[in-house]
């Protein structure tokens, strides 16, 4: 088994997957035709990355290459489609920065509140400025919109409740009940979210329906002085509604993703919102720490792991939930050699074409029950060919509801 890692990652990752049983090669930084070119070089079974984007062309680079490692929660600089045309499995380390991420957002908003890097540069500036920075709203008792409750938002929302805050939220799955269980008001959509709220916080994940999902709508409700922050993706704002309501509501605002990000550690970068004194902005940094690499390392190994021992791969993205399986063939079996390949080759000479399977072993490995999904109908005849192996106890197929 090679694994190429081609982003930083926590140290000890690779030397634990090299216990796995792997060849290891790490080259951190490899990005675009580099990456694909490294790819066919080296022909991996595994790539990990954590910023760098996969694209089709480096699917179609690695002949071998059967699994796909994104060290962070989203995909969306994953070419999915590309992957499931190839069979390459795509998997993620979702909730292991949920924490880091949680962190910074309070920070952001503690920042833009009490407008700490101003009173930094000021310092800094050797000016000392009490009466300018000596006010500010304070944030206990306060009204915190959380938009989108997945792990990044809950963790958000514990910090947020534990500082004295009401919270309330909207998020596309959030039930009545489990919103009562986190304590929080639920909303029926992000503009009713905003309303009143002295503070909005995103945590949507990046998807085709919340792409620039937070945009004029929502900005025309919130109210005046308001903070927002952002620490999801930058894609779910639309930036240049953003900064037209920093203007004409007198928003404060904080920022870790911008649009149009340098894809390189280190850049020039300009954009006009970071050099709008009400924004205060990072560096997409919020999964950057030392306890959410170690997490997303160690789910890393667990995923190879799982690879490596032929299990379910965790946190798979890229699985079909529904396949053009009608029918489903269940047969109780011996567990000998040919006898699955006899079932198949049946299948296979009446044209019914095998959607999913999963073989169930018994104790003591005498027998076993294979649930075999199929496109096209076993006919009677087929059953009865299939059944004519002395080694297979009883055959049944039936039509799936849809």
């Amino acid at each position: 088994m090679h694994i190429l890692i081609a982003d930083k990652l926590a140290p000890f990752v690779a030397g634990r997957a090299q216990d796995l049983g792997g060849v290891v090669t790490v080259e951190g930084g490899l990005k675009d035709a580099a990456l694909t070119a490294r790819i066919a070089e080296l022909d991996p079974e595994v790539l990990i990355v954590r910023s760098t984007k996969v694209t089709a062309a480096d699917m179609a680079a690695g002949r071998s290459l059967s699994l796909v490692i994104r060290a962070g929660a989203g995909v969306n600089t994953i070419d999915l489609a590309a992957a499931s045309q190839r069979g390459v499995y795509v998997a993620n380390c979702p909730g292991k920065n949920a924490i880091a991420v949680a962190e910074l957002a309070i920070g952001l908003m503690i920042s833009c509140d009490r407008r700490i890097p101003d009173n930094v540069a000021a310092l800094r500036a050797h000016r000392w400025d009490k009466k300018t920075f000596g006010t500010a709203r304070g944030l206990n008792g306060r009204t915190v919109a959380v938009l989108g409750v997945g792990t990044i938002g809950k963790e958000f929302i514990v910090r947020a409740q534990a500082m004295g805050m009401r919270v309330v939220a909207w998020s596309r799955g959030l039930t009545a009940d489990a919103a009562a269980r986190l304590g929080v008001a639920r909303a029926e959509s992000p503009e009713a979210a905003v309303v009143g709220a002295d503070v909005v916080s995103v945590h949507l994940a990046l998807a085709s329906e919340t792409r620039a999902r937070i945009g004029e709508s929502v900005f025309s409700a919130m109210k005046p002085g308001a903070i927002f922050l952002n620490t999801a993706r930058g894609e779910v704002v639309d930036y240049a509604a953003l900064q037209r309501a920093i203007s004409e509501r007198q928003l404060r605002v904080g920022l870790d993703v911008f649009p149009d990000e340098p894809s390189a550690a280190q850049a020039e970068f300009a954009h006009p919102l970071v050099d709008n004194p009400a924004v205060y902005g990072t560096h997409h940094i919020g999964a950057s720490t030392d306890e959410s690499e170690e997490a997303v390392g160690e789910e890393c190994l667990r995923i190879i792991t799982a690879y490596r021992d032929g299990a379910p791969i965790p946190n798979c993205v890229n699985l079909a939930t529904r396949t053009p399986a009608t029918h489903l063939l269940v047969v109780r079996h011996a567990d000998r050699v040919g006898v699955l390949a006899h079932v198949l080759g049946v299948l296979r000479e009446g044209g019914v074409n095998v959607e999913d399977m999963q073989n169930i072993v018994f104790s003591g490995g005498l027998a076993a029950c294979a649930r075999i999904a199929t496109k096209g109908e076993v006919s009677p005849a087929l059953l009865e060919r299939i059944q004519a192996n002395p080694n297979i106890f009883a055959a049944s197929a039936v039509a799936l509801s849809e």
